[in-house]
């Protein structure tokens, strides 16, 4: 089975679409949504849709600090601009909506797999995996083999032998990388709707359970398109402007 991990899409409607037709192309079987669904972009209906469909027939989703913030009202301390855009976001969803959001679950187990938004020692602390030692926390939480999450935006895969600390692989697009089944793992999704790492091409990744390789995908969008609505809808513009330049 192919399955396509999508996390961060922070109401980006061109980048979710141009990643989803990617994945049919790339025949993906299902997909797991790693959280953030809505925050920062102008179009959170239509990706709290996108995904409830997708759900409709397979797909799993998880619950992202932003979706936390809209579907209850921000309540954690955010910078201004992510403030502002969670403000509009609650104000522009429906009360199903902002339900749909809040009942997502913190984390989901499926195998081999664990899923969760951050990472596995203490998901509603909403901690970034950022280098070898925050890895190794999430890592040693769990007794899963491998864990797939996000809400850092830039792609990072951890492995980690028993008794030796975790190592960073810094992965390329579109090569399979086999995750050796006496390591643990743990792969950190670069975002689909505002990637972080200069890089501005949407991000998400491929995991085949058939060989256990996993593949980064990075996939160009109609990035004027996304900012332009943010300008529309009277978002801070730092917003768009960093769709262009991946930061």
């Amino acid at each position: 089975m192919r399955i396509a991990f999508l996390s961060d899409i922070h109401g980006n409607r061109e980048a979710l679409d141009a990643c989803l037709a990617h994945t049919e192309r790339r025949k993906a079987d299902r997909l797991v949504f790693l959280g953030d669904l809505v925050g920062y972009g102008a179009d959170p209906v239509y990706v709290v849709d996108r995904v409830r469909e997708a759900m409709e027939k397979g797909a799993l989703c998880i619950l992202g600090n932003h979706d936390e913030a809209a579907a209850r009202g921000v309540t954690t301390a955010m910078n201004d601009y992510a403030r502002a855009a969670l403000d509009w976001t609650f104000n522009t969803l429906d009360a199903d909506a902002r339900r749909f959001l809040q009942e997502l679950p913190m984390r989901i187990e499926e195998d081999d797999r664990l899923y969760v938004h951050s990472e596995a020692s203490a998901p509603l602390a909403w901690a970034y995996v950022t280098d070898v030692a925050t890895a190794e926390r999430s890592m040693r939480a769990t007794s899963h083999r491998i864990t797939f999450c996000g809400h850092v935006h830039k792609p990072q895969l951890y492995h980690m032998q028993p008794q030796r600390p975790p190592i960073l692989f810094v992965p390329q697009a579109r090569t399979p990388i086999p995750l050796i089944g006496n390591r643990k793992w743990l792969a950190v999704q670069g975002a689909v709707g505002q990637p972080r790492d200069q890089n501005p091409l949407a991000a998400y990744t491929i995991y085949d359970t058939d060989t256990n390789e996993l593949s980064f995908h990075r996939v160009p969008y109609d990035i004027e398109a996304a900012a332009q609505k943010i300008h529309a809808a009277s978002l801070p513009q730092i917003l768009a402007a960093r769709l262009f330049i991946g930061r």
